[in-house]
């Protein structure tokens, strides 16, 4: 595979974003936008980088069911599938994944104040969403 995967976390407020290096082996924290902003920060990155797949982080139950917070983020990935018809979008459950970023960042040793700037938390979290998902597409791979 010859380009970047994009992993996404889409909130009502600020989207979360992460990025692969250009051979898609290493997921690594983009930036996060505010919503309002997001097809024009799309258009803009997607014009200057080659993104062969986007992967979009869904929510969901403990029981597996979508969460209520499935209503806003699937007309958010059928806009992205519209508008990028190029590029293969896929979904990646992303329960449990604020959580994680939170206490990345403790380990990490980040203080107090910073691990609660949520702007970061939503860049780990979509770090977190591609890198489950580079995690099982290698599974995947390898019990061809």
């Amino acid at each position: 595979m010859s380009g970047r995967i994009m992993g996404i976390d889409y909130g009502r407020k600020r989207v979360g974003l992460a990025v692969t290096d250009p051979s898609g082996i290493i997921a690594g924290g983009l930036k996060t936008v505010p919503a309002t902003e997001i097809w024009t920060f799309l258009d803009e990155y997607l014009e200057r980088e080659k993104v062969v797949r986007i992967v979009v982080g869904y929510p969901k139950k403990m029981n597996t069911r979508p969460s209520g917070a499935a209503d806003f983020i699937l007309p958010f990935v059928r806009k992205l599938q519209e508008k990028f018809r190029e590029i293969p979008v896929d979904m990646m459950d992303e329960r449990y994944t604020s959580r994680m970023a939170v206490q990345t960042m403790v380990e990490g040793g980040l203080k107090k104040k910073k691990r609660q700037d949520k702007s970061l938390v939503d860049t780990v979290s979509a770090t977190l969403i591609l890198q489950s998902y580079l995690d099982r597409l290698n599974v995947e791979n390898r019990k061809l």
